[in-house]
């Protein structure tokens, strides 16, 4: 078993809170930089940046895997991960049927680009992407389970924007496959602040929104292979994989 260094939360500029800096191909040179083997791009309830990322990482060594961060009808942050490009897309209907068509002001809230392998422009999204999805955080956690996808609510210790901020506590009938913390927090600390078992499986990840901040806070995921479905055994603590936040 080997360990990899992975970094699960990162935005592009498709986030129109990210820096236009943070460009795939910056994205990937600077994690290679920093050490990280795995990255995750989770842009705001969008996919689209995920495909020039990872083919900005063919021939290296780094692991690129498809997601997004969703906000959910109740304003809670999650980390959707999906294996491959065909359940990225099919989630990426669900987020466009579910978004609502509220025009976005790049001057207020920043610009959502999607850019090709030259930095070029080649798409604005219309629609602001923060807005919250217009259904909530079970059906997204289902779907995301449908489509065999890793489901984590993100940044748990935030006082805004998260699960314990938004909901109180974590649904009995939830089934999250880990639990992200913001770089700063002590996993020993919101454990017993919110009395969450060992059996929960916490990672922290940087949130990246300036390309300095890519692999500023990592996990070690204790592996065999660096695959989609070893990353979600580790996270359930199965087959001997696990999962380490490292000071």
């Amino acid at each position: 078993m080997k360990k990899y260094r992975a970094d699960l939360h990162i935005h592009t500029v498709l986030s129109p809170c990210a820096d236009l800096e943070m460009s795939p191909d910056k994205i990937v040179q600077k994690a290679i930089d920093r050490g990280i083997d795995i990255i995750a791009i989770t842009d705001h309830n969008a996919t689209g940046q995920c495909a020039m990322v990872k083919k900005h990482a063919e021939g290296t060594s780094l692991l690129v895997i498809n997601g997004c961060e969703v906000n959910s009808k109740e304003e809670v942050h999650a980390i959707c991960l999906f294996e491959d490009d065909y359940t990225r897309d099919q989630f990426q209907q669900f987020l466009d049927q579910h978004l609502p068509e509220i025009p976005n002001k790049p001057e207020y809230n920043g610009h959502q680009v999607i850019v090709d392998d030259r930095n070029n422009i080649v798409h604005h999204s219309p629609h602001y992407l923060l807005s919250p999805l217009q259904v909530d955080l079970e059906t997204i956690e289902k779907y995301t389970h449908q489509l065999n996808g890793i489901f984590i609510p993100a940044h748990i210790d935030r006082p805004i924007s998260s699960i314990y901020s938004q909901l109180g506590y974590l649904p009995s009938d939830m089934n999250v496959d880990g639990m992200q913390l913001s770089k700063f927090a002590s996993e020993n600390e919101i454990r017993r602040q919110y009395d969450i078992h060992k059996e929960v499986s916490l990672i922290t990840a940087s949130d990246a929104h300036y390309i300095e901040d890519v692999g500023s806070a990592y996990t070690a995921f204790h592996l065999f292979e660096p695959t989609f479905q070893e990353l979600r055994w580790a996270l359930n603590q199965k087959n001997g994989r696990f999962v380490k936040i490292e000071l």
